[in-house]
């Protein structure tokens, strides 16, 4: 049978796609196995310079990346990175979420053993450009204003934007966003108290 006859048979078309369903399979298998390595290492950097943002320089001696807890939060499941000094864990680090205006605003924390915020960061946000994104610290220093709170500082009552007789400052015509951003700084406080001992562990 020469190659012309074939070409007219029913089956030469489904086989000839197969055959290129397999190789083209195979170069993407190729690739991803070429390219896991550096993609996992590139998201293991961002994940923990955005973790060693929110923790003073020298707070830990650990890999914390590779000393972890999964606690469950409602439904959610949170990992929490312990930060540990001469093997005493000295800080939590984790990630929580509320919902803004525009969508969930996610915010990365690190809390001390006493239960003080070390430090907050937006991680993620779809705010309105020019009102809300001021929750980014390199748009506004406002973020910083968590620093060193805690449940008693301020009072829980007073958790919450100037507008609800909080202490924490809104902005002009976007007080969605910051109350978001307080409710989730409260809300991973609340968190760290109530798993202090399964964190500490």
């Amino acid at each position: 049978m020469n190659f012309e006859s074939f070409r007219e048979k029913i089956a030469y078309q489904p086989i000839l796609l197969g055959v290129f369903a397999l190789l083209a399979s195979g170069a993407l298998a190729w690739a991803s196995s070429a390219t896991g390595d550096a993609i996992a290492a590139a998201e293991a950097k961002d994940l923990r310079d955005s973790l060693a943002e929110v923790l003073p320089q020298g707070m830990a001696d650990n890999d914390f990346l590779k000393d972890t807890v999964d606690l469950k939060k409602g439904e959610k499941t949170i990992t929490i990175y312990r930060a540990r000094k001469d093997g005493v864990v000295k800080a939590a680090l984790f990630k929580v979420a509320e919902r803004g205006y525009a969508g969930d605003i996610q915010v990365l924390m690190a809390v001390d053993s006493e239960g003080k915020t070390l430090g907050v960061r937006v991680l993620k946000h779809a705010e309105t450009p020019g009102l809300g994104d001021k929750i980014e610290v390199k748009k506004d220093k406002w973020i910083k204003d968590f620093d060193g709170k805690s449940l008693g500082d301020p009072t829980p009552e007073k958790w919450g934007v100037k507008k609800d007789s909080g202490v924490f400052d809104q902005f002009a015509g976007a007080t969605i966003t910051p109350r978001a951003v307080v409710k989730a700084v409260k809300g991973g406080l609340e968190f760290f108290a109530a798993h202090k001992a399964e964190i500490s562990g």
